[in-house]
């Protein structure tokens, strides 16, 4: 959904030298090939949108997945960078990096200020080595990396799967089917008292090209609604 969502964005600003790859394509969780791939590729820019994702279901039936599997990924794509000397690189989270009783409206500076959310531990500590291994790079290197975190998206390309989609798609799902059924209720997990912040992926895609083009001061950035 986001890298998707990014090359359209890309597109619509007139850049036409775009490369993608798919996970199918390209298994970023391997090293040696991530780096033969962004050496024979040689590009200006990374955009990393490549991640495990999941709900709240997925995150506590494969949390090993959602810990390794991210850190690989990350990991391979922010060191290739680096030792290539790729000019730019976008590293995309998640809000869930932040305290799972964070002040509101959350800012960057509340991270590591609090303990997490259980349900989404997992996938919350792959991405905060991420977003300290960008400011890593830029404190000790000047490197021109930045994280960009995205509140909670939607849009074409979503998942609507009941068992690892987030919680959107799967409202979408749930209240198409139930009209289509012509069920008088549909069962939503939770009390319906937490407030959430939605994005449509389109709104950050534009986010990410602006990031691309400018050069920010920080290394931490929200992109919410």
């Amino acid at each position: 959904m986001v890298g998707s969502g990014c090359w359209r964005a890309l597109e619509t600003k007139g850049y036409k030298n775009l490369i993608g790859y798919s996970s199918k394509k390209l298994d970023l969780r391997d090293q040696r090939a991530v780096y033969d791939m962004l050496k024979s590729e040689k590009p200006f820019a990374i955009i990393d949108a490549a991640a495990k994702v999941g709900g709240i279901l997925a995150n506590s039936i494969y949390p090993y997945e959602f810990i390794m599997d991210n850190m690989l990924i990350q990991n391979n794509l922010i060191k290739a960078a680096h030792e290539l000397d790729i000019p730019k690189f976008i590293f995309l989270g998640s809000s869930c990096i932040y305290p799972k009783m964070a002040p509101q409206p959350i800012k960057e500076e509340h991270l590591l200020t609090g303990s997490l959310e259980e349900t989404n531990q997992w996938y919350a500590i792959a991405k905060i080595s991420g977003v300290k291994l960008i400011q890593a790079l830029r404190e000790q290197f000047n490197r021109d990396y930045v994280s960009l975190m995205p509140t909670n998206l939607y849009g074409p390309g979503d998942n609507y799967d009941l068992n690892n989609s987030h919680v959107l798609p799967a409202m979408i799902r749930k209240f198409h089917e139930a009209k289509e059924n012509k069920h008088k209720e549909v069962l939503l997990w939770g009390s319906g008292t937490p407030k959430r912040e939605f994005l449509h992926v389109d709104d950050l895609a534009n986010a990410v090209v602006f990031a691309l083009e400018k050069n920010l001061e920080g290394s931490l950035y929200n992109v919410g609604s």
